[in-house]
């Protein structure tokens, strides 16, 4: 199902509400281990820059199948082959992908939604032990040009209980990313395989063609 205020403007307009590379340099998000996933993708905003940084495989899932194509269509027009645009309801259905495949997980303007933590378990089930979920989000202290009412628009004291209660570790407290969002990592903590060691590496993301 489609979320609570998550209609989208122009492209051209919402483009100058961000700097994709920057946020994701910031969130220390740049470099990857294994396969992203961008869940409610949009325009692409944030995965094609992803799919640019890291040199990753990006699956990039959205509930708009026009999103979708003309995120493809992009992708295409880049050469990144290596973003794979995915339809999916992700709220009612999940990602679909299999457990402990990606290394990065983007939750990125979308947990205003009407159950963050089914985001947040669903983000846990398909990270890799060690892997990242990136959150950002619209700031709520200042007036922004867009974004979610603020009633159900979440602080970010509020993300990290979220992410404290979904068993991920904080590993980039809360920052603000101007001019109009703040940001932070959460980590879902390595497992020691039998030689007390951590796999690393590398990661793909099955349920979707590697090229």
């Amino acid at each position: 199902m489609k979320t609570r205020d998550s209609d989208m403007p122009p492209e051209e307009y919402w483009e100058t509400f961000f700097d994709p590379s920057l946020v994701l340099w910031s969130l220390g998000l740049h470099q990857a281990q294994g396969g992203v996933v961008d869940v409610g993708a949009g325009y692409g905003t944030f995965a094609l820059p992803a799919a640019r940084l890291t040199g990753r495989q990006v699956v990039a899932i959205d509930i708009e199948p026009e999103a979708i194509d003309a995120l493809a269509r992009k992708a295409r027009g880049e050469g990144l082959v290596t973003v794979k645009p995915l339809l999916r309801d992700v709220v009612g259905e999940g990602t679909g992908l299999s457990e402990a495949s990606a290394d990065i997980v983007l939750l990125f303007n979308i947990l205003h939604c009407e159950e963050p933590m089914g985001l947040l378990d669903e983000a846990w089930r398909i990270l890799r032990p060690g892997g990242r979920v990136g959150i950002l989000h619209w700031r709520r202290d200042i007036p922004t040009p867009r974004g979610p009412n603020l009633d159900i628009r979440p602080s970010p004291e509020r993300c990290a209980a979220w992410l404290s209660a979904a068993n991920f570790d904080v590993v980039v407290e809360p920052r603000v990313l101007p001019p109009y969002h703040f940001g932070m990592v959460g980590r879902k903590p390595a497992a020691p395989s039998s030689a007390g060691m951590v796999n690393d590496g590398p990661y793909t993301v099955p349920g979707v063609d590697e090229h």
